[in-house]
């Protein structure tokens, strides 16, 4: 698979998570509070990723952006609240169709914060993907109550968060950035856990378990596709979480898509192949030409030293 092959598929399967990881969290504030729901997700979180980097915690706690570091950590924070407590008021799917206006403003970040190309099909994608979502959201229906500002907040934070990820890349370990986000939101929701503090069933303890391991699963997935990939190139891809938000809606909720959310659901996916299709094809071009144009390799020079690596 080609780079770019390998930022996209990483990109869908962070998604994957974090649709199975909200429905966790709907599922947890049924049974106690949405509180709960985010403490279990950050705090698994940080547990999790100190217990995996512990032999290195030195290395992997230093940071060459600490302020870039704390952003991301609160646009994360307040994309994941502002989330989990929409979902008090609406359903999985509504709430993503609604979310689903991050890949809008992470193309538009990345063109004007980041420097990323800005091309006619990417916007074309973009807008194929959005259009599929207003069919799902169909606005001036009940989708767009006042409870769907959370979301739209939630959308915002997202695409900060995103963006920063984007702009440190590849040029920290992206345990780094796990390390940090999880620690900021295991401290303040610890500090506000003791007001809202349930003893959980073992299913809600299951699921707290879960919803941990589906979140930090996610975001490392999605810090590795922002790493290998542009942020605009990959932003369609967030439509994705409309069709798992509504395939987990139905398994775990009962609530079943009608006519216009299957529609729409097809469109996001159509726009989604086609930029896959694109950017994979595009990739691979350059390489294929530089073979063709490229004269036959003379045999390598091995030098003396002990490692015999060819120069």
């Amino acid at each position: 698979m080609t780079q770019t092959a390998r930022a996209i598929l990483l990109m869908i399967l962070a998604i994957f998570c974090f649709s199975a990881m909200d429905a966790c969290a709907k599922a947890i504030a049924a049974e106690s509070n949405t509180v709960m729901a985010l403490w279990a997700r950050y705090a698994g979180q940080a547990v999790l990723v100190l217990v995996l980097v512990a032999p290195r915690l030195g290395k992997v706690a230093r940071t060459r952006f600490p302020g870039l570091q704390l952003l991301r950590a609160i646009c994360q924070l307040t994309a994941t609240s502002a989330f989990f407590f929409g979902l008090n008021f609406l359903g999985l799917a509504e709430s993503t169709a609604i979310m689903d206006v991050n890949p809008v403003l992470i193309t538009l970040g990345a063109a004007l914060f980041l420097g990323e190309r800005l091309g006619p099909r990417r916007l074309a994608a973009i807008g194929a993907a959005l259009i599929g979502a207003m069919i799902v959201i169909r606005p001036g229906t009940e989708v767009f109550s006042p409870a769907a500002i959370f979301p739209l907040t939630a959308a915002i934070a997202y695409a900060g968060f995103a963006l920063a990820t984007r702009f440190i890349g590849g040029r920290e370990d992206p345990w780094t950035s796990l390390l940090y986000s999880a620690l900021l939101g295991a401290i303040i929701l610890t500090a506000l856990l003791p007001g809202q503090w349930q003893m959980p069933s073992p299913r809600t303890a299951l699921l707290m378990l879960a919803l941990a391991g589906l979140g930090t699963t996610a975001q490392l997935l999605l810090i590795r596709a922002l790493t290998l990939g542009e942020a605009a190139m990959l932003a369609p891809f967030s439509y994705v979480g409309l069709i798992s938000a509504t395939f987990w809606g139905v398994v775990a909720f009962g609530e079943f898509p009608d006519r216009a959310t299957i529609i729409g659901a097809l469109v996001i996916v159509a726009a989604g192949v086609y930029v896959w299709h694109r950017e994979t094809r595009s990739a691979r071009a350059p390489g294929i030409a530089s073979l063709k144009a490229a004269p036959a390799p003379e045999s390598p020079v091995l030098d003396n030293r002990t490692d015999q690596t060819p120069r």
